[in-house]
């Protein structure tokens, strides 16, 4: 085994590591925004939405201007619309222009090597219309109960995200009151030290 092969596989773990760890912190982001659950939640399901729609390019506009026009949390719509990236647009589009087409009845069936062929490309100008009404179909049945779903999972992590800081906040005042009241406690007892001493020195 050549040493740029090992080398490879000992940098695998810590790519693995990499990607679980930004996960984690855009998940956390997303659960500390500021807001309204509900708004936030719902901004995020109009992201999924959005995402299975076949706007590539400009989802994270139209997810943003749509959130602005509902009154729902903007960057949330925008943090959903990540559900179609580079990596899974291939497999989001393939899977929804299957479903579309199944539902049109239309032939969904090519084989990779007419994709080159002149053919292929002049029928594809001539029906882009036809497929993008077939991706918008699939994006429909795909993109409604994503974002149902989404909406109850982010709502119910967002509400008790925020249940678990206001409990925080609440101990943190009430150690803070009883802190205060040691602090009048001690006070106050020194006070009446310095009075008895004070009382004594003019007696003496």
């Amino acid at each position: 085994m050549s040493d740029s092969t090992e080398k490879e596989k000992a940098a695998a773990p810590y790519d693995d590591k990499l990607l679980v760890l930004l996960r984690h912190k855009a998940f956390e982001r997303f659960i500390k925004l500021h807001g309204h659950p509900r708004e936030i939640a719902l901004g995020f399901a109009l992201g999924i939405f959005v995402g299975m729609s076949p706007t590539y390019g400009f989802q994270i506009a139209l997810g943003i201007f749509l959130a602005a026009l509902f009154k729902w949390n903007k960057i949330s719509a925008a943090v959903g619309v990540w559900i179609t990236n580079p990596v899974t647009a291939p497999f989001i589009y393939g899977g929804t222009y299957y479903l579309g087409a199944s539902v049109l009845g239309i032939d969904s069936s090519f084989s990779a090597e007419s994709m080159f062929s002149v053919s292929f490309v002049t029928e594809f100008i001539k029906n882009t219309p036809l497929i993008f009404a077939t991706l918008m179909l699939g994006g429909i049945l795909v993109g409604m109960p994503l974002a149902v779903i989404s909406y109850f999972v982010s709502y119910a992590l967002l509400k008790r995200y925020q249940e678990s800081v206001k409990q925080a906040l609440e101990k943190q005042k009430t150690k803070l009151a009883k802190l205060k009241q040691k602090h009048k406690k001690d006070s106050d007892r020194n006070t009446l030290e310095t009075d008895d001493k004070a009382a004594s020195q003019e007696q003496l």
